[in-house]
């Protein structure tokens, strides 16, 4: 059983920063990518960033500058420190994992952030 569980979550002002942090544990071999999207009141469910076991980066547009993606492979885990945060970066956010024993994506249970104005 694989299991993705997400810290870091909280309120915050404009401006401010939050440090999100997801580890992966279970019985599982091989992670590749590892990575976070985001889902705010009434929209869809958006990528945010991921990073590869090799650590390329990819972010979305909006985002670049402002997040920044990491991850410790030798622990499993993926951080997203997002700084200068705006109401419009309030969400839940989901960390997800894609393994290769077994094969699939996996995904937390997400933590709220939200950004007050």
């Amino acid at each position: 059983q694989v299991q993705l569980v997400e810290s870091g979550g909280g309120l915050v002002q404009a401006g401010g920063s939050l440090r999100l942090s997801c580890a992966a544990s279970g019985s599982f071999f091989g992670v590749n990518v590892m990575g976070w999207y985001r889902q705010a009141p009434g929209k869809q469910r958006e990528p945010v960033a991921h990073i590869t076991v090799d650590e390329s980066t990819a972010y979305a547009d909006s985002l670049k500058g402002r997040f920044t993606i990491s991850r410790d492979n030798a622990k499993n885990t993926v951080h997203l420190q997002m700084n200068s945060l705006k109401p419009e970066d309030t969400a839940v956010y989901y960390c997800y994992a894609n393994l290769r024993r077994p094969p699939g994506n996996y995904w937390g249970q997400g933590t709220q952030v939200t950004v007050s104005s």
